[in-house]
Formats: C-alpha cells, structure tokens, sequence
C-alpha cells in the first residue's frame, strides 16, 4: 500500500530536494520583467521573470535590494543570480535573487538616466528654479575632500583672484559609501548657520563608480532644497553628474567653479578706474555746463533783483518827493505871499490901527458893540475900549440925533 502523505509533507520533501541540488545553487537567469513590485512597507522586491516560452516567480529580499542602485521596471530585460527553492506554503518554486544586472546597459548608467529622469518630472532641473550667483560674495563655501587636487585647485585661484573673500570649508569624503551623506549633510549645515553667500560642491574627475555620490538622491534633493546658491563643480569638462543638473550653476572643473564664483579683483579695479574716469569726466561737463547755466540766471537775476528794482523805485520816490517838495515849497511861498497880502490889508482895516488913531468903540454889560446911541438907557453900564484899554462908564442921558 503506498504512503499517504500530507501537502506539507510534500512541499517540504520538494524543498528539501531543490535545496540540496547544488545546480540550483548560485544560478545566473536572464530574461524580462514583468508583474514588478517594490513592497512599500518591507522593501522587497516580486517579480516574474520570463522569456518567449515560460515565467518563474521571483524575490529579492530587502538586503540584497538595497544594494541596487537602479529601480527595476516592468518590460526590462536583466540578469540575475539566485538560489532556486520552494516556498512551501503555497507550494511553489522561484527564484531567490541576490543580485540583478540590466541587459545591455551598465547598472550605474542605467540608475543615472533613472534619477535623471525622475528628477526632471518632479522639476528640479528647472531654469525658474536656478538662483543667481551673488556678484561680490563675502563668503565663499567649499564642500569637497580635505586630501583632494580640488580644494588645492580652488583655493588657488580664489586667493589670486578675490583674496578679499573669505573661505569657509568643510571637509567630506567624495566617494564611497557614506560619501553622499557627508556632502548633502554639508550642505544642509551650510544652510542651517547661513555659513555662505555661495557654495562649491565638487571633486576631481575619475569614473562613473567614482563619481556616484554626486548622483544620488540625497545630494540632489539638498542641492534643490538649499536656499545658497550652489555651483557643481564635479570632475572634468565631459564629466555629467546629476548634481550638475539640479545646482544653480555647473561649472566644467573645479578652478572653473572658482572663477565663476568670485570676480577677478583685478578686473574689478580697472573697471572702477574707467568708471571713475567716465564719472569724472561726466561731473566736469556737468559743471562746466552748470556753471554757464549759472552765470546766465545770475546775469537774469541780477538785471531782475529786488535790489535794483528798489533802486530804481527809490530813484522814482526820489523825484516823486523832490516834485512834491518843489510844489509844496511853491505853493507855500504863494500862501505866504497871500498871507502877507491879506495881513496887510486886514492890518489897514484893522479896529486897532482905527484905536491907535484916537478913536473908541463901546459894549454894553454883555460885551455887545453898541452901533446906536437909542439901543442905551441912562443908567447902563458901558465900556469905552481905547488902544491902550477900557473905560467902564454909566450913561447918564442920551442924545440922538
């Protein structure tokens, strides 16, 4: 009678088997992907892999898939090497990937044009993003290697071109495992203590491998979110880095970067002896023409001045007054002149000339002239003047004629 065995007894014998068969073991299987997910909450990659004819199920656990640098995508056609096993639960053989290699195309090259890619959609690349480079930085900040040609480089050219400019550095490693980390925490400590007017981020040339660090994520997105302005100065002229893209301004070389970052102070002094020369020169036509200006309206003003119009008025309040003394002088002689005339005559008809001649006149008690003898009664009081005085009387009688 044959055993009857239960399903997980069988699974568990065809694992065994698979298992212990040393062919299945550090297999290379290429072909193309297809129903891909990247486990959001885990970090392991499923997958199909398949060619023209069959499919095998496929998993990449979290430690092996940090490990690679580009994102898989459906449709793309890869290597991998694996163990074959069976997962027991449901019953079902499939590859256990340890490593994965793009068809046709360098891993890193792939995981470039990837990022690239993918930062370009998000907009990072964008011109509306890019900030100007100050014109006179105060402060010039170099994120590179303490060791490197790079910093010698820069540091060279800066203190020939701007030794005005202070330098402020901090020392990264700009390859290797933590070499991304370092350079973006470098800049984010930039931006924290607002250590810089501008930043210098960069290394000498070498391969792709060597260079990586400047294409990874972490760098880009500090790059993008740093609000100094930021040049990329990695590698040589035909080096390209996704640091390049996303910074304010690529520079070809690291001394490159240096003469973009600071002026050349000699350059500045000659163009400020032709500026002030210019302005000089500006200044003396300014004045000159100024000075013409100003003869002119002092020539205006002084022919229009308050001052020589009070002369002249006073000029004519002088003939004004030399007129009006002249008529008042000629009409007071011609007053005089009627005065003594008719003083004269009034002197000749005058009571008193009439007295001194021997003859009086009378008033009564009121001091009336009397005119007629019949306008007096005996016994009134009366006053006989004469030229020297008066003679106080009493009519005794009166006679009329």
């Amino acid at each position: 009678m044959s055993t009857v065995l239960t399903v997980s007894q069988v699974n568990t014998y065809l694992k065994s088997v698979i298992d212990s068969d040393y062919n299945l073991k550090n297999i290379y299987v290429n072909g193309e992907i297809s129903n891909f997910t990247n486990h959001y909450r885990t970090g392991h990659f499923y997958f199909t892999l398949k060619d023209e004819a069959s499919a095998i199920k496929a998993v990449m656990f979290r430690s092996a898939a940090q490990r690679v640098s580009f994102e898989p995508e459906n449709g793309m056609r890869v290597l991998v090497r694996a163990n074959l096993s069976l997962y027991e639960r449901d019953g079902i053989y499939q590859l256990y990937c340890e490593d994965i290699i793009p068809e046709g195309v360098g891993e890193l090259t792939l995981a470039f044009e990837q990022l690239k890619a993918r930062l370009s959609e998000k907009g990072m690349f964008d011109e509306k993003n890019k900030k100007p480079l100050p014109p006179f930085p105060e402060k010039i900040g170099v994120i590179t290697s303490p060791t490197g040609a790079a910093l010698q480089d820069i540091l060279s050219v800066l203190s020939r071109r701007y030794p005005s400019g202070e330098i402020v550095f901090e020392g990264v490693q700009v390859q290797g495992e933590s070499a991304a980390r370092q350079i973006s925490d470098a800049i984010r400590k930039f931006n924290r203590l607002n250590g810089a007017d501008v930043l210098i981020v960069g290394r000498g040339g070498g391969s792709i491998e060597d260079l990586w660090a400047f294409n990874e994520e972490t760098v880009a997105e500090a790059i993008f979110d740093s609000k100094i302005p930021v040049i990329s100065a990695v590698g040589h002229e035909t080096d390209f880095t996704i640091a390049d893209f996303v910074s304010d301004m690529r520079a070809p070389t690291p001394s490159a970067a240096a003469e973009m970052v600071a002026p050349d102070y000699r350059e500045i002094l000659y163009a400020a002896d032709k500026m002030l020369d210019s302005i000089t020169d500006s200044v003396e036509k300014l004045i000159s023409r100024y000075t013409m200006s100003l003869l002119s309206y002092e020539k205006i003003l002084t022919e229009r001045s308050p001052e020589k119009t009070l002369m002249l008025y006073s000029q004519c309040l002088d003939a004004c007054e030399s007129k009006i003394r002249s008529s008042i002088n000629s009409k007071y002689e011609g007053y005089v002149s009627s005065l003594s005339h008719y003083s004269s005559r009034l002197e000749g008809i005058s009571p008193l000339k009439v007295l001194a001649r021997g003859y009086s006149f009378v008033k009564d008690d009121n001091g009336f002239n009397i005119k007629n003898a019949s306008s007096v009664n005996p016994g009134d009081k009366i006053q006989v003047v004469l030229t020297d005085g008066e003679i106080e009387c009493v009519a005794e009688s009166i006679k009329l004629k």
